[in-house]
């Protein structure tokens, strides 16, 4: 795919990226695949994903108590446990306010590994990366679930085919994942501002009709998936067919503000 190529451009010292079809196959790659790449808050995908496994498997269920008073294991995946961003102090009460939280995601991983006897990194592990071959992919033992993963462009193409043609997972509990929990909550979208709504499913950010937004203007309102802080994104548009791993060594800023979303509209209009 020759719109990949755009990212040669962008101000960064290394950048990879990848175009998966619905079908799993790779429509294009660029950069180096294989390189090892921090991803920031793309993490939250792989440990929503685990935390998913684990509600499959029965070690927890969606609607039990998890972090504060009143919130569950489906607050803190939707971001409306009330945490504040980056502090395990309570801001608000569970399902009022959209409250993006890492503090939040390191409570459900807690409650996760006190739920299946296993520290979060190693379920992850057990769960999700072995099972997709992401064998490149880690979180340390002492990481955040909320923004310590490393990974590369090949193993999230991994993680992009499973989430289109899901196999760890019961189809319609991705479809329950990829849809707006608790709508019409407002809130901030990090880098972006206040957003209302601030659609968010479970783990994974619902674009819907979010304006300004990280991913391209002709992307489809039903376009999910995550941005980091790191100069990462994933992206699944079930309209096109298709998802777009990129992966970057640069913090984000304004660089992506504007060169994302030209990105990825010259993707969209390739496929």
């Amino acid at each position: 795919m020759q719109s990949l190529a755009l990212i040669e451009n962008w101000p960064v010292p290394t950048a990879a990226a990848a175009v998966v079809r619905a079908d799993g196959t790779v429509a294009g790659t660029r950069g180096p695949t294989g390189h090892r790449f921090a991803l920031a808050s793309v993490t939250k995908l792989l440990a929503a994903y685990a935390a998913l496994v684990a509600y499959e498997e029965g070690a927890v269920e969606l609607d039990e108590p998890a972090g504060p008073p009143g919130a569950t294991v489906r607050h803190l995946l939707a971001h409306t446990g009330g945490y504040a961003f980056d502090e395990h102090q309570v801001s608000a009460e569970p399902g009022t306010r959209r409250l993006y939280s890492n503090a939040g995601f390191e409570v459900l991983g807690d409650h996760i590994a006190k739920a299946t006897d296993i520290p979060f990194a190693d379920y992850l592990r057990q769960a999700v990366l072995e099972p997709l071959g992401m064998a490149s992919t880690f979180l340390a033992d002492a990481g955040s679930p909320a923004k310590d993963g490393v990974s590369t462009v090949d193993d999230l193409a991994r993680f992009a085919a499973e989430v289109q043609q899901p196999r760890l997972l019961d189809a319609r509990t991705v479809a329950e994942a990829m849809s707006v929990a608790y709508p019409g909550l407002k809130g901030v979208l990090p880098g972006y501002g206040h957003q209302n709504p601030n659609d968010w499913g479970l783990g994974f950010e619902i674009r819907d009709g979010k304006s300004p937004h990280w991913t391209g203007s002709s992307s489809s309102p039903r376009t999910f998936g995550h941005f980091g802080q790191a100069g990462t994104f994933l992206w699944v548009d079930p309209d096109a067919g298709a998802a777009c791993v990129a992966l970057t060594d640069r913090a984000f800023g304004p660089w992506a503000i504007e060169a994302w979303p030209a990105f990825t509209d010259a993707v969209l209009a390739e496929l």
